[in-house]
């Protein structure tokens, strides 16, 4: 009997929301899926697991094409990314080619029991849950599950191949195609990250007219004079002594491809500078550029005090340091733990790095998820300007410890020593005073601005979604807006005690890997860090008796949890795969809230 078989027989839930996309105008129901393998992705397009996770399951999805259809339920973080219009946009920018289920109230979320983005659960063809994954690096778990599902349901005559009900838009044709960047080059031009073209492009002061492109224009990873990117985002410009040394002026952020790559704009040559390709998940952080593994790099900036190009890599919540003199990278600042903690680089928080700009005594950040403006000293430590934490968000103005953005993309430094915050999801240019320690609305109106560059002593703002360059409108006005919390339904929890059990199954075929020790590492914080009276902290069993502090209603718990398992066939370097998934999970506590809480990191709870 397979393993798909001995799991507990549970209905799906029928998909529910405001309409569809990618499906040509039609909407759809569970049952439009009977006799089809149903890979259910619950997204968000703000979160970068699930922007990895929808490139994992591209070979998988065409490996199964006439058996699996995968449907992405997008359940918003984000009061912009309800807006159907932004997730039309967001489909297109993140190449998403299936359907796509618009779930705005968070209605099928809650239906399949969520707690995480991203979580992916797969629905046989009888309409039957029979595997939950959350996290990233399912990708061979999902392999082998889909497989033994095929198996079992082609023997049984309820598996019907074919094509699925996928429809594609066509995109409008733009000079630039959903910009994400733009530097000074140092010549009279500006640089811009031409993202979902692939390329990056040198462009006239006016901001419009395209000089010359490096790369051209298709997906991939190719040195050379033909070179290829894959969705760049950050280019920053090295100092003219150490471009002399190296051989390359510009350095890029290849985002998708999880790698560095320098241009020389001489020749118009493109190499690979740091990264291997593959995405970082576990190991080292620190060595030989071109051997240690990047995830997501974002934006990048030189900065003299640290001696090199520092890379926000938004993909593990980190800040890496480039020395392309030396040929190396290290972890600058950062745990991997997603959330807001300040303090020395080595012990901070941050959440999705996605902007920075450097003066000489500061290197400014804004963290996205956080919607947080953050600032490096020359002492390396960190420190909040503007944000509250991973749920709070809006547009407000005023003093900083009041003030409120909405996952900013960029941060421009002004010659007066204050900055400039590309407030993407509200649409905003938003200024902040270090003087006065106050925040102010430049200009509104935009479409997701994600950055912003001076000429001529003119902000030239990088309007993504508009796919061009433009200087903005002065909105000459201060706005006292609505504050916002994600609207996540809470878990209720109760005081005392409380049982913490991240479920794990390895998939078919395989099996912990126990030959070097504990294959699993469970680590617990808790915003407040208060929260928490036992149970903070690391460990490798991945459950975990905690004790809820007396005198909380309310709070969150950032739990990270990892899994290794391989090959059961006996062979001794059999195929091993790492599985990782960060869940920032609030709670609401009471005297009478259950005394467990599990999470599914793959497989089913079972209690």
């Amino acid at each position: 009997m397979t393993s798909t078989q001995r799991l507990p027989r549970v209905r799906a839930a029928e998909l529910v929301g405001r309409g569809w996309l990618n499906t040509g105008g039609r909407d759809l129901r569970l049952g439009d899926f009977r006799g089809k393998v149903l890979l259910l992705d619950f997204w968000t397009f703000c979160c970068i697991n699930c922007l990895h996770v929808l490139d994992e399951l591209r070979p998988l999805e065409e490996e199964f094409a006439d058996v699996l259809v995968t449907v992405g339920v997008h359940s918003p973080k984000f009061a912009h990314e309800a807006d159907p219009v932004a997730l039309a946009a967001a489909v297109e920018r993140y190449g998403v080619h299936h359907p796509v289920l618009d779930d705005p109230e968070l209605t099928t979320w809650q239906a399949f029991a969520v707690k995480a983005w991203p979580t992916l659960v797969v629905v046989d063809p009888e309409g039957y849950v029979v595997h939950v994954a959350a996290g990233e690096g399912h990708v061979e778990a999902l392999r082998r599950v889909v497989a033994e599902v095929v198996a079992v349901h082609e023997a049984k005559g309820t598996l019907h191949r074919g094509d699925g009900p996928y429809a594609p838009l066509v995109p409008e044709v733009t000079e630039l195609r959903f910009p994400a960047k733009a530097v000074d080059s140092g010549d009279g031009t500006v640089l811009v990250a031409d993202t979902a073209h692939h390329r990056v492009v040198e462009v006239d002061r006016d901001g419009e007219t395209v000089l010359r492109a490096f790369g051209t224009g298709e997906r991939g990873r190719a040195d050379g004079v033909d070179a290829t990117f894959s969705e760049p985002s950050g280019v920053a410009v090295l100092p003219d002594a150490v471009a002399e040394v190296v051989g390359y002026r510009f350095v890029v952020a290849d985002t998708v491809n999880h790698l560095l790559r320098g241009i020389d704009p001489v020749t118009g040559a493109v190499s690979t500078v740091a990264g291997t390709g593959a995405q970082w998940r576990n190991g080292p952080t620190d060595g030989p550029a071109t051997s240690i593994d990047l995830t997501s790099p974002w934006d990048l900036v030189w900065w003299e005090p640290a001696g090199g190009v520092v890379v926000a890599m938004a993909g593990n919540h980190t800040l890496g340091l480039f020395d392309p003199v030396a040929g190396t990278v290290r972890r600058f600042a950062g745990t991997t733990v997603e959330g807001l903690n300040d303090g020395p680089a080595a012990e901070a928080f941050f959440a999705q790095t996605s902007g920075l700009a450097a003066t000489g005594d500061r290197l400014w950040l804004v963290d996205a998820e956080t919607s947080a403006l953050r600032w490096v000293d020359t002492a390396f430590t960190v420190h909040t300007a503007v944000g509250k934490g991973l749920f709070d968000f809006g547009h407000r103005d005023g003093d900083a410890d009041q003030a409120l953005l909405q996952h900013p993309l960029g941060v421009t430094a002004l010659l007066d020593g204050s900055v400039v915050v590309a407030d993407t999801y509200n649409g905003a240019l938003r200024r902040f005073d270090p003087v006065t320690g106050r925040v102010s609305t430049l200009a509104t109106g935009l479409a997701e601005p994600s950055g912003a560059v001076l000429v001529d002593g003119e902000l030239l703002v990088v309007a993504s979604a508009a796919h061009r360059l433009e200087r903005p409108v002065a909105a000459a006005r201060l706005v006292d807006g609505q504050a916002h919390q994600v609207k996540r339904p809470p878990t209720d929890i109760t005081a005392g005690e409380l049982e913490l059990a991240v479920v794990f199954e390895p998939p078919p075929g395989q099996k912990l890997d126990l030959r070097w020790g504990p294959s699993t590492r469970l680590e617990v914080t808790s915003s407040p860090p208060g929260l928490l009276a036992e149970g903070a902290g690391a460990g490798t069993d991945l459950s975990r008796r905690l004790v809820v502090a007396e005198g909380f209603t309310e709070g969150v718990l950032h739990v990270v949890a990892q899994a290794a398992s391989c090959d059961d066939d006996g062979a001794e370097h059999g195929a091993c795969h790492l599985t990782r998934q960060d869940w920032g999970v609030p709670v609401r506590v009471g005297p009478t809230g259950p005394g467990r809480l599990a999470l599914v990191l793959g497989g089913l709870d079972r209690n």
